[in-house]
C-alpha cells in the first residue's frame, strides 16, 4: 500500500516539486490531478493529501467518495481555509481579527507524531516573519484533539479527529504542511513525519 495520494492543482506545483525532488519521499506517494479524483481508486492509499489551493467546491461534490475512503480506515489531511465543507467535521475558516504579533504565536497543546521534535518557534517564525503558519482557524468538531493553538486564546490551528464516516482527519488552517520540507529549521521534519504517521495507521499514530 502507498503512503499517500496528493491531489495536485496548478497553483500547488511548487509544493509538489518539493516533495518529488526527494526520492526517499517521492517514492512513497502518488500524484493525481485534483479533477481526476472521481476516476481514482483510493483503496491503495493510506492517506489523501488536500492542499491549500484545492477546489473545495469540487471536493464537496466528491463527499461520498471521500467518506467511503474514510470508512475503509483511510486518513484525510486537509491544509487550508475551509470555504466549502467537504466533510461534516469541517467548518468555515475564522480569521483572527485585528491580530497582533503575539496573536500569531504557536503553542503546542498536545504532542503529535507529525510534529515530534519540531520547535514551535520554528512554526511561529519563518524568514523572520510571524504568521506564515496560521492567522486563523477552522473550528474543530466536538471531541477533536487540538494539537496547536495560536496566541493567548489558543485558536485551534491544528487538530485531529475521528470522522463519523471512520478513519482519521488531520486539519491545518494554513499552507501545505509538506511545504516546510526545505525549511532551514526543525519544521523540515514535518513532511517526512507526516508520511511516517500515515504509514503507522490509526493504532500507531494516536496523539
Amino acid at each position: 500500500m502507498i503512503d499517500a495520494l496528493l491531489l495536485d492543482c496548478e497553483q500547488t506545483e511548487g509544493g509538489l516539486n518539493i516533495l518529488m525532488k526527494r526520492p526517499d519521499l517521492g517514492s512513497r506517494l502518488d500524484v493525481v490531478n485534483l479533477y481526476g479524483l472521481e476516476r481514482t481508486d483510493l483503496s491503495g492509499y493510506r492517506g489523501l493529501l488536500i492542499g491549500l489551493h484545492a477546489d473545495q467546491r469540487y471536493l464537496a461534490g466528491r463527499r461520498a467518495q471521500i467518506e467511503a475512503y474514510l470508512a475503509r480506515g483511510g486518513t484525510v489531511v486537509f491544509c487550508g481555509h475551509v470555504s466549502y465543507p467537504i466533510l461534516p467535521e469541517l467548518h468555515p475558516y475564522r480569521p483572527i481579527q485585528n491580530y497582533r504579533v503575539e496573536d500569531l504565536d504557536v503553542s503546542r497543546v498536545c504532542e503529535h507524531p507529525v510534529w515530534a521534535g519540531v520547535d514551535t518557534k520554528d512554526l511561529t517564525w519563518r524568514r523572520g516573519v510571524a504568521g506564515f503558519y496560521g492567522r486563523g482557524f477552522n473550528p474543530p468538531p466536538q471531541g477533536a484533539t487540538i494539537i496547536h493553538g495560536l496566541g493567548p486564546d489558543r485558536h485551534p490551528v491544528d487538530f485531529e479527529c475521528r470522522p463519523a464516516a471512520g478513519g482519521r482527519l488531520l486539519v491545518h488552517a494554513g499552507a501545505d504542511l509538506w511545504g516546510y520540507l526545505e525549511a532551514d529549521s526543525s519544521a523540515a521534519r514535518i513532511g517526512p513525519q507526516l508520511l511516517d504517521w500515515l504509514r503507522a495507521g490509526i493504532q500507531g499514530g494516536r496523539p
